[in-house]
């Protein structure tokens, strides 16, 4: 394999591993992010830049997450959900109550 070759497949796996955290940011750490990424050969600048981007991945995921589950539940009628549910099914209740006298009764 030729040094142009071997360049190449280095800035490949360089480039492959800041995608694969590019991707995967938005369930790490950011410490964990640092960590993937203080092997790579890039300038401080580029490094702290993809720490950036991946901390702001990861908040526009969460925060469209948040969004998505807010704008289901806004939608979902829990009366007509528990009515279904009370037709549907009979309720059993199991209850074991224990009294225990207290060490010290305030009189």
């Amino acid at each position: 394999m030729s040094e142009k070759e071997n360049k190449g497949s280095g800035l490949d796996n360089i480039i492959k591993k800041v995608v694969s955290v590019g991707v995967g940011a938005a369930f790490m750490t950011e410490e964990s992010v640092k960590k993937i990424l203080e092997d790579l050969p890039l300038p401080k600048e580029i490094l702290s830049g993809l720490v950036q981007n991946a901390k702001g991945a990861k908040e526009d995921f969460t925060n469209g997450i948040r969004e998505e589950l807010r704008n289901y539940l806004t939608k979902v009628d829990a009366s007509k959900i528990a009515t279904d549910i009370l037709d549907r099914y009979d309720v059993e209740v199991e209850a074991k109550f224990k009294f225990k006298k207290k060490e010290k009764v305030d009189e």
